[in-house]
């Protein structure tokens, strides 16, 4: 090992919290860096999350064009370009690595590219990408190493080389027949656009629903609309075997019989990116899942380490890593802030978008809550009428003796966005009677929100 070179912060990964941690500390003059074997910024400017939704976009442009005669658009000559698709997401990723380039050149951050593991305690050595080895010891030191796609041990699995998100969305390519496994989130988003874009597509799910731990009536809208797009959807379908190789022919055995595609793509979950990096030597403990065990402050089994974001356990969202990362902030700067009690948003970007935040019907059943129920289908929104886009529908949890919000779920046009709009109203603890009375503009998906609240029974 090389003689050490002295950092007030050392951060092992750059995803969410640990850059914008990183930049924050630099700006204020400590001695900070990123250590980084690949992807700048993390994998949500990279290969996850901005460029699914610039893919899905570039999908749901597709799908405009294939009904254009709808809108009183001839629909005729067009075609997708799957390599102008790849390269539209490209571009993007492209100008996102240099948005890190300046923030890194701004702060004063240093970003150090290469393969970093622990070989003694808040001491990290990496294996540089241009070659040769340095060694940084941190007076704080951050694991922000983020996760990966899961790999079961299903006979033949692995050897069929199957995608994972990362590389369909790179794809050049429509597949002829591409089979999803899992209905998770991101088996749904990427199910869709594909159907979007031409390909056939079956998903597998073992479990009886798709994305089963959401209300029935939310799996129930889901499905139909991946049916509707002609999407076959097989739920609590077990996987016995894979024989082929992904991209040119693969037959699943399941316990529905055998499945036939030219693509494979897995979507059933995610393992942490903790192994091999050493967290033995560090004194740094994980679970049986193989996430960093912290506290609620994000401290781990070692002094002076701390962990955030998926590796740490952390609900794998990027927003959820960005608050992490004001939670980091905060202990380390002389405050007092914890993981929990945060509200955790969820939005699914199928289009429509599915989005909820605090408790479903079902989360409510199983802690007993009791609530009053407000619940509108999407076509009494006018504005969805306006895009001719009327599947879906809003609902509302509010207490059974009070008029605080509980819970909002909304599967419809801009779900997210208004999504928001319920939520900083639960942070601000208005009563649902605030956003039923209030001016809101006419004709927005928002505006919806003072019918949907209308709607909620009496005490």
């Amino acid at each position: 090992m090389t003689h050490p070179e002295g950092y007030d912060l050392v951060v092992l990964g750059s995803g969410a919290p640990g850059k914008l941690l990183a930049w924050a500390l630099a700006s204020s003059g400590k001695r900070a860096a990123v250590v980084e074997r690949r992807y700048i910024g993390g994998s949500c400017p990279n290969i996850a999350c901005l460029p699914s939704k610039n893919v899905i976009h570039s999908a749901k442009a597709a799908d405009t064009f294939r009904h254009g005669g709808a809108f009183g658009i001839a629909d005729r000559g067009w075609k997708v370009d799957m390599t102008a698709v790849r390269d539209r997401k490209r571009k993007m990723v492209d100008g996102l690595v240099e948005l890190h380039l300046e923030k890194y050149r701004a702060s004063g951050a240093e970003l150090v590219m290469g393969e970093g593991r622990f070989v003694a305690p808040k001491t990290i050595e990496v294996e540089l990408n241009e070659g040769g080895s340095r060694t940084l010891r941190g007076e704080v030191v951050v694991i922000d190493t983020g996760s990966r796609a899961r790999l079961d041990d299903t006979l033949g699995l692995a050897e069929s080389k199957p995608l994972t998100h990362v590389e369909a969305l790179d794809l050049d390519e429509i597949p002829g027949h591409l089979i999803v496994l899992g209905g998770g989130y991101v088996g749904l988003e990427l199910a869709q656009a594909f159907r979007r874009f031409g390909s056939r597509v079956t998903v597998v799910e073992r479990n009886k629903a798709l994305i089963h731990r959401e209300d029935p009536d939310v799996t129930e809208e889901i499905e139909r609309l991946l049916r509707d797009e002609g999407v076959e959807v097989l739920t609590g379908t077990a996987l016995h075997r894979v024989e082929g190789t992904s991209g040119r022919s693969v037959r699943l055995e399941t316990s529905r019989g055998s499945i036939e595609g030219t693509h494979l793509l897995v979507a059933g979950g995610r393992t942490p990116n903790t192994d091999g990096i050493g967290l033995e030597k560090a004194g740094v403990e994980t679970n049986e899942h193989g996430h960093v065990k912290v506290d609620d402050h994000l401290r781990t089994t070692a002094e002076g380490v701390w962990a955030a974001g998926d590796c740490a356990g952390s609900p794998h969202f990027t927003h959820i890593g960005e608050d992490d990362f004001r939670v980091l902030l905060a202990n380390l700067t002389g405050g007092d802030r914890v993981t929990t009690g945060r509200q955790v948003p969820y939005c699914l970007f199928t289009d429509p978008e599915l989005a909820r935040v605090g408790l479903s019907e079902r989360e409510a059943r199983e802690r007993g809550v009791q609530y009053r129920l407000a619940k509108i289908p999407m076509n009494a929104v006018l504005r969805a009428r306006t895009l001719s886009e009327t599947r879906g529908f809003f609902k509302a949890l509010v207490e059974k003796n009070g008029d605080r919000i509980l819970g909002f779920t909304a599967f419809g046009p801009d779900a997210g966005e208004v999504l928001a709009v319920v939520q900083v109203a639960m942070l601000a603890g208005l009563p649902y009677t605030a956003l039923r009375d209030a001016v809101l503009t006419h004709p927005t998906m928002a505006e919806g929100l003072a019918g949907l609240f209308s709607s909620v029974p009496s005490r």
